[in-house]
């Protein structure tokens, strides 16, 4: 089968070496940067590049039409459009971009094309939305699911005491997409960054966390009086990024006139902070993941606890964030070839929770790639 991965960045790179090492799959990767495709090129001579701007979804539409299957790792902000472009080619996708759009808007389209697109396919959302999904089907009554999670540079390092572990404008949108969370069974809506706590992770050391717009289609899909979803950083990053979005500095807006021609706050903000953000070559990242959801079953108050935490691998030269995102997606390609999952229109990853065969197929890939997620269960 003939698999194409749009993007060769920092998750896309390796999701297309993972691919290419099933002898199933003939894998080509596409991208913008000649550099990116150079370099993935290198690691692996026997994947097949195209150099493409994949920004606009006509040519998006025409590329994938050569193809069986479809990764799509564009960065959030082209993600919705790109998706559509692969549904209206009428092929099937895994997906890990983050956008901003409602998917549900695609699922009749997919459906009239008859095609399964997995989105937002990567930790959270991602495999934690389908584990928890996997848990609150085993309670009689869902009462909270609380989410924790991040991906952050082992070390840290004064100034800004962070590394873009992916698409850096992608990480800009946690600081300023507002924030949509279940509470009494009410959707609220707060500014990104705001409820700021400190949470201690063995492993780790104390984290603060904030609201981010990540729980997502879970507000649909899972039936739950209290919801919420929060990103980790090491403590201060809070701050910082409030005081930037405060000034202006993350505005779209293009307000600022520069050799006749006017730009955004943010085009320049990305040229001097970006860089400053870069994950180099060999230097370690961390992915951190929980999930507490409590209910009742048979009577009994229960709590299930879900963890991951995962490092960068030296061995392979691939980051904890490709390798907990990526892997997600390229294992839930891989359902999809081998026809283990086959629901048509738009799923999100909790969709693949309602299949136990689906979980187990997942958990074994990962795990056989050094991603392990625990569950544990106690009466409380």
């Amino acid at each position: 089968m003939n698999v194409i991965v749009l993007g060769a960045g920092l998750v896309g790179g390796p999701m297309a070496i993972d691919l290419n090492r099933d002898e199933k799959f003939e894998v080509t990767v596409a991208d913008y940067s000649n550099d990116a495709l150079n370099s993935i090129k290198a690691k692996c001579p026997d994947l097949s590049v195209i150099h493409k701007d994949l920004s606009n979804p006509e040519d998006v539409t025409a590329l994938v039409s050569n193809y069986d299957l479809v990764v799509n790792a564009v960065p959030g902000f082209m993600g919705f459009e790109t998706a559509k472009a692969i549904i209206n080619a009428g092929k099937n996708c895994a997906c890990i971009a983050f956008y901003e759009e409602d998917p549900f808007e695609l699922d009749q389209l997919a459906k009239d094309k008859n095609v399964t697109m997995i989105m937002d396919c990567g930790v959270y959302p991602g495999m934690g939305s389908a584990l928890i999904m996997s848990e609150t089907r085993k309670l009689d009554k869902v009462e909270s699911v609380l989410t924790y999670v991040g991906g952050l540079p082992e070390i840290r390092e004064w100034p800004s005491e962070y590394k873009a572990v992916f698409s850096p404008i992608d990480v800009i949108e946690e600081y300023i997409r507002p924030a949509r969370y279940i509470e009494n069974g009410f959707e609220v809506i707060r500014p990104a960054l705001s409820d700021a706590e400190y949470i201690y992770f063995p492993k780790i050391g104390t984290l603060e966390a904030f609201n981010t717009d990540g729980l997502r289609t879970l507000a649909k899909t899972i039936d739950a009086p209290n919801m919420k979803e929060k990103t980790l950083r090491y403590p201060g990053h809070i701050e910082k990024m409030a005081v930037l979005r405060e000034l202006g500095f993350f505005s779209k807006e293009k307000s600022i006139k520069v050799n006749g021609e006017k730009i955004s706050p943010l085009e320049i903000t990305a040229q001097v902070l970006f860089p400053n953000w870069k994950l180099n070559q060999g230097e370690s990242d961390i992915t951190i993941f929980q999930s507490v959801i409590e209910g009742l079953k048979d009577g009994k108050k229960i709590r299930y606890t879900i963890d991951m935490y995962d490092k960068y691998c030296p061995k392979t030269d691939v980051i904890s964030m490709a390798r907990t995102t990526g892997y997600t997606a390229t294992l839930a390609i891989r359902m999809i070839a081998n026809d283990l999952y086959n629901h048509k229109g738009i799923s999100p990853p909790e969709y693949m929770g309602k299949y136990p065969e689906c979980i187990d197929y997942m958990q074994k890939g990962l795990r056989d790639r050094g991603v392990n997620w625990e569950v544990k269960e106690e009466e409380i």
